[in-house]
């Protein structure tokens, strides 16, 4: 399963912005979307995950579903994205379909270690530096703090870096044996941005696998 580079998590204060958010997102070039609603009925997740698959499909963008993978598997999205505190992702796993991915969430080195046997199609690795996106955020990890990870992870499972990360980011990210990028708030701001994210992440493709395997 080949994982894009480019991960555009959704924001916005209500449904409809976050709606409104993908639609810019898949029209400027967004290979994977992953659709981040939170506190909201399971039915309303429902309506809005319905709606961000219609959206997505139209631009053949994949759709990942935050947290919920009964969702996922409903709208028949590409796959579920799962948190720490979120469902096992082999539990997930056999509810899903064979061809649903599954992302989970790390943030230091035993967090990957743990993930590896799970199951998972990627590994979200961050935060990479302060955010305003997410609460109660885990230590920020900074390039030296993937560069530890990579090191001694010998995987082929991509990892991905999320957390404030800008276009600026991206070229030393790779460098450091990342995969692909997560990036919400820089992306929402200016949406211009996902070309440039693509051209940045596509430049170094060589970086791209830095463990090859017999």
């Amino acid at each position: 399963m080949i994982i894009p580079k480019l991960h555009y998590i959704s924001q916005g204060d209500s449904p409809k912005e976050h709606l409104n958010n993908i639609q810019k997102a898949c029209s400027s070039g967004a290979e994977l979307v992953q659709l981040r609603v939170k506190n909201f009925s399971e039915k309303k997740t429902l309506k809005i995950a319905t709606q961000a698959r219609e959206i997505t499909s139209h631009f053949q963008t994949r759709l990942i579903i935050n947290d919920h993978y009964k969702i996922a598997k409903e709208v028949k999205a590409d796959g579920v994205h799962l948190g720490q505190s979120d469902v096992c992702p082999t539990v997930a796993r056999k509810y899903l379909y064979t061809w649903q991915m599954i992302g989970g969430t790390a943030n230091t080195m035993k967090d990957c270690e743990n993930l590896l046997d799970k199951q998972i199609d990627y590994i979200s690795l961050g935060p990479f530096r302060e955010t305003t996106t997410k609460e109660n955020l885990s230590p920020v990890l900074g390039l030296k703090g993937y560069i530890a990870i990579t090191d001694v992870l010998i995987t082929p499972i991509p990892i991905i870096a999320v957390g404030g990360i800008t276009t600026n980011d991206v070229t030393n990210l790779l460098g450091a044996g990342i995969s692909g990028i997560a990036v919400s708030g820089e992306i929402t701001r200016d949406f211009d941005s996902i070309k440039t994210f693509n051209e940045l992440l596509k430049a170094s493709s060589t970086a791209e696998q830095r463990y090859t395997f017999e």
